[in-house]
């Protein structure tokens, strides 16, 4: 497992030629660990195999979202605008797209609760994504204040 995240890490590094970049992507999939550790003990669901399976599938989605936002402010950046303001109109841009596919996949998920097989790997993506989803953006839309 450290293998994959180390690779899909130099994905990262590749695609933005930034390491800087890369962290401030990665830095979202720890967020996903509260909101995963919340739906596991609160629908009382062992942290097992299928659950792992689904935290793996759940870093490729908050990257997902990482990547999009941050490719949107660096075109925003590249179109002249000074920092501040690209962080703005990316975070406005995007929030929703990033919003939309979160909740399509947290509703997506609702079917698996009843499997005693999927119902950790439900709850790892179904709670963990929207915690995620809730803290970048909300973090995306303050950067610029702490800017």
């Amino acid at each position: 497992m450290p293998m994959g995240y180390l690779f899909m890490f130099l994905v990262t590094v590749l695609l933005f030629n930034s390491v800087k970049e890369s962290l401030i992507v990665w830095l979202t999939v720890p967020l996903a660990v509260i909101g995963v550790t919340t739906g596991l003990l609160l629908l009382d669901t062992p942290f097992g195999f299928m659950a792992l399976l689904g935290f793996l599938s759940l870093s490729g989605m908050l990257i997902k979202n990482g990547i999009v936002l941050i490719d949107q402010i660096n075109i925003e950046m590249a179109s002249g605008k000074d920092q501040y303001d690209a962080i703005v109109d990316a975070a406005v841009s995007r929030v929703r797209p990033v919003c939309m596919a979160a909740i399509t996949t947290v509703l997506g998920m609702v079917p698996l609760l009843p499997d005693v097989f999927f119902k950790p790997m439900a709850v790892t993506i179904m709670f963990g994504l929207g915690f995620a989803t809730v803290l970048t953006d909300c973090c995306a839309c303050a950067l610029p204040v702490v800017l």
